[in-house]
């Protein structure tokens, strides 16, 4: 950055440079890590997350009443995250030979293992190397208000809880044809899962525990705890109706673990809106600019201030302009980057549309350093598009602007003196749309992260669409 030139330009690198490598949420996870752990040595602590943490590693909840098929859904999160599974079962089975023991003698004389037990269970569990390296996927677990309350008191936060939910009807029914496997202790089905090997098929039993009593009373003890459970974990908590197949429970899972919480780390918006014309690009724009105070970068005014303002580049672009020609790319990319570099652009974050309208271009701004990190594409019918540009009128005489089907103008001879811009004509409109749906494709592949947005609706229904999307993090896949 070259602190003799005026007005100072603030290199767009550094900003896209803090995103793309997540210096702010490091610093964010460092800090987290520092004020739960308090390690003698900072410092050393500080060096060896980083040494041994690439990449932020799931801390998943799953809960549920007995049959609601937490065990099924939780094993198949591990199995696309290779985070460790851990169970109820096996935290006690898997834990030091004293505290296990101790559990045991617990459940010995069916008394409740003691919030503080479990608490050395977990902080012993957690130092072994899979949950380390890999994360880890709770199931069933905890089991009251006071352990949830005794883990985030220590530390142990998860990222996302899922809460699978089905009617008490519906889990009594599927209980009663649950078989276990006495060997393995893996649970099957009579309906959903037989084992097709003869022999596991001759050895299954049933339990005590899934006959109609045992479920009314495991049933009775879960709605007693669960709701407050589920207020210890508000924030990250999301219900699932587990009454469908797995295969469907399991992806809108994904789809949710995949998310991200809203973070608190600096995030400057560089939006880019794409769509064909009458998308409604323009009016998204300036409504995204006024709520969260980004700078509206329309490509085409750029173009025509440029030109007003007779700088080189508009010097440049007017020649082509006055032919009706397409401006080159090297001129418009020269506007747009002096546009973009000044300092409002950078400090506030902008919403670019416009631009750019092929792949080139895209790559083109990209290599320039204003990559942004929202792009949406805002899909709209043909026939919706060509219904509101062909019926669009100015009034010549008060320069009012009407439309025959939504806006209609109130008397005959306002009607009768209306005329329609030469661009909202039927032809020039399906000639813009083509060209548009021309490149749609390249720059969807281009943009990889690239949301669809619906904008065949009310306006401030999309606006809430594109504002719920730019405020959470895009999502990392699994």
């Amino acid at each position: 950055m070259d602190q003799t030139k005026r007005p100072l330009q603030i290199p767009p690198e550094f900003a896209s440079y803090a995103e793309k490598h997540e210096i702010f949420d490091t610093y964010k996870r460092l800090l987290e890590q520092l004020i739960v752990n308090r390690p003698d040595e900072p410092i050393k602590y500080m060096l060896d997350i980083l040494k041994r943490d690439k990449e932020v590693l799931p801390h998943i909840i799953v809960l549920g009443p007995p049959a609601v098929g937490k065990k099924t859904i939780a094993r198949m999160i591990c199995a696309k995250t290779r985070a460790a599974h851990l169970t109820v079962d096996n935290l006690i089975d898997e834990a030091e030979v004293d505290l296990r023991e101790e559990a045991k003698n617990h459940i010995n004389t069916d008394k409740p293992i003691p919030t503080a037990l479990w608490i050395q269970i977990l902080k012993q569990r957690f130092k072994l190397f899979d949950c380390v390296k890999k994360g880890w996927v709770m199931e069933g677990f905890p089991l009251t208000r006071e352990l949830a309350l005794a883990m985030q008191e220590n530390g142990y936060f998860p990222q996302h809880c899922v809460l699978l939910e089905a009617l008490d009807e519906v889990l009594i029914d599927r209980a009663s044809g649950k078989r276990i496997d006495p060997k393995t202790g893996d649970v099957y089905h009579t309906s959903f899962n037989m084992p097709a090997e003869p022999d596991i098929q001759s050895r299954l039993v049933t339990s005590k525990e899934y006959s109609e009593k045992g479920m009314v009373k495991k049933l009775a003890e879960y709605h007693r705890h669960i709701d407050g459970i589920v207020r210890c974990y508000q924030k990250v908590i999301k219900r699932f109706n587990a009454d469908q197949p797995s295969a469907d429970v399991l992806s809108e899972v994904v789809s949710f673990i995949e998310s991200q919480r809203r973070s608190n780390t600096p995030h400057t918006p560089r939006v880019i809106l794409l769509g064909p014309t009458g998308s409604g690009r323009a009016v998204q724009a300036s409504l995204l600019a006024s709520k969260y105070n980004l700078v509206d970068v329309s490509c085409g005014q750029l173009i025509k201030q440029a030109i007003s303002e007779e700088t080189k580049a508009g010097l440049a672009a007017k020649t082509y302009v006055l032919k009706d020609v397409v401006v080159p790319d090297s001129i418009v990319l020269n506007i747009l980057k002096e546009r973009l570099s000044q300092v409002d652009c950078v400090v506030r974050g902008w919403v670019l549309h416009g631009y750019p309208i092929t792949r080139e271009q895209a790559e083109q701004l990209d290599k320039v350093g204003y990559a942004p990190n929202r792009v949406f594409f805002l899909d709209v019918p043909t026939d919706s598009i060509i219904e509101r540009l062909t019926q669009r009128y100015t009034d010549p005489v008060t320069g009012e602007r009407y439309h025959l089907q939504y806006n209609p103008p109130r008397t005959y001879d306002v009607k009768h003196r209306l005329v329609r811009h030469p661009r909202d004509m039927d032809t020039g409109v399906r000639k813009r749309i083509a060209q548009f749906n021309a490149y749609k494709d390249e720059l969807s592949d281009f943009y990889e992260s690239s949301q669809h947005v619906n904008a065949d609706q009310d306006p401030h229904t999309i606006f809430e669409s594109l504002e719920s999307m730019i405020a959470e993090p895009l999502p990392k896949r699994l």
